[in-house]
């Protein structure tokens, strides 16, 4: 995948001021400054401003994460043995050790000195997995700064990454399940609320398959922050910066300009549940021509009425319908009736799933899933809905029981509601 330029951004606040707020930083002697002294810079002012400017954020709070020598970490991974490459990319290469001192299977990512990843993203990753922990996010171990070796070590996953079971699927290996592929989706979601919701929020800024790692019962956690950025805070809806991410996932306002909100994830768990559903990447040259972007092939296979969509989105009786106070039930039915004109045509709705699970899926299910893909994929930020409402319909998705609950969990005052509001929008905007 391609990746954007690195931002650069304008500080006020000098790093010899700021190197103050570190001072409880503390990890087995080693505070966050004396982390940050010991790395080489090249252009030392600008960065240490911006790592400095970063940590002010977060003030005093603790870090829990664990030093290790270079000795220690070559010898967890038999001197960086090719056998133990779990994977590789843009940063490096990421390797399955033992650690003797703590006892434990780790995977050890050792950024490369060339590649396109540098001091701030190592930073950055550092900095917030040390401050966020939650059982969505992949718990970072430690650390190691040895010369120009950058290594972070994590909590080994053994299901690896919902890319090879979902993308890049080896041939005889059961694909996920329907029920398995919403858990994923659910938990993943969660971590992004969880971001979001934190003081100061964090927006990921780089959702995709590849990142979201799985345990042995396929829990998602969340990994790679190294382009995570601390959201807007107080009267600030956003906050500026270069465009950086992978190209597919990006948020079309945030291409346009340069402007970053919790709503550039939503668009981006849009495009990642929109994968996980159809069992296709956002991008793939190996299809037919029409078939290579996802989001335009599955509007022009079933989009029908999106003007009707804004119109109807626009109406303040349901903007927010993901925050009507209504039972679960009225809740999915509202969310069908914004999401139904973007993908519109039922009809067609089975062709979009993957062909893998072999049509084993509870079409009702499908419907409110490509409701909820639909809703986050909107063109405008404003109308997406907030992370925490993604989680509440998703966790209703992720059940066996989901069929039954859409037959009788709904209320009839919901149903009522909806089909009332729905009647009175599109016979307006049918006139308009």
């Amino acid at each position: 995948m391609n990746c954007f330029s690195c931002c650069k951004l304008e500080h006020k606040n000098s790093f010899d001021q700021t190197v103050r707020y570190t001072k409880n930083f503390n990890n087995h002697g080693n505070s966050f400054s004396f982390f940050l002294k010991n790395i080489s810079l090249k252009t030392v002012s600008k960065k240490q401003k911006l790592i400095a400017e970063e940590i002010m954020k977060f003030e005093n709070a603790q870090v829990s994460a664990l030093v290790f020598s270079y000795k220690e970490i070559a010898a967890a991974t038999e001197n960086f043995n090719p056998h133990c490459v779990l994977g590789e990319g843009g940063y490096g290469k990421v390797y399955r050790g033992y650690i003797e001192k703590i006892h434990q299977v780790v995977a050890i990512k050792q950024l490369d000195r060339n590649g396109k990843q540098g001091n701030r993203e190592f930073f950055s990753e550092l900095l917030m997995l040390s401050l966020v922990q939650n059982p969505n996010l992949v718990k970072l171990i430690g650390y190691c700064v040895d010369g120009d070796q950058r290594i972070l070590v994590y909590e080994f996953l053994p299901n690896g990454s919902l890319e090879n079971h979902l993308l890049n699927l080896d041939p005889g290996k059961k694909p996920l399940d329907w029920y398995t592929r919403m858990k994923i989706a659910v938990g993943a979601a969660r971590g992004l609320q969880f971001l979001h919701e934190g003081n100061p929020p964090i927006i990921y800024r780089d959702f995709k398959a590849s990142n979201i790692l799985l345990d042995a019962d396929f829990n998602p956690r969340l990994s790679d922050f190294g382009l995570a950025k601390l959201g807007p805070t107080g009267e600030k809806e956003h906050v500026s910066t270069r465009v950086m991410g992978t190209y597919g996932y990006c948020a079309p306002e945030y291409q346009r300009t340069g402007k970053l909100t919790k709503s550039s994830d939503v668009y981006s768990f849009g495009v990642v549940f929109l994968e996980i559903i159809t069992g296709r990447r956002v991008i793939d040259s190996s299809r037919p021509t029409e078939e290579q972007n996802l989001l335009a092939w599955v509007c022009e296979y079933s989009l029908k009425g999106s003007v009707y969509f804004y119109k109807l989105c626009r109406q303040e009786s349901i903007l927010h319908s993901f925050s009507l106070n209504v039972e679960l039930g009225g809740l999915i039915l509202i969310s069908i009736l914004q999401a139904e004109p973007l993908f519109k045509d039922k009809h067609k709705f089975t062709a979009l799933v993957d062909p893998l699970l072999g049509g084993d899926y509870p079409t009702k299910s499908l419907h409110q899933a490509l409701a909820i893909a639909g809703m986050c994929l909107q063109e405008e930020a404003e109308v997406r809905p907030v992370m925490a409402d993604v989680v509440t319909a998703l966790e209703f998705l992720a059940s066996p029981m989901t069929e039954e609950k859409i037959d009788n969990g709904a209320s009839r005052e919901s149903i009522q509601y909806v089909n009332s509001v729905k009647e009175a929008n599109f016979e307006g905007n049918m006139e308009a």
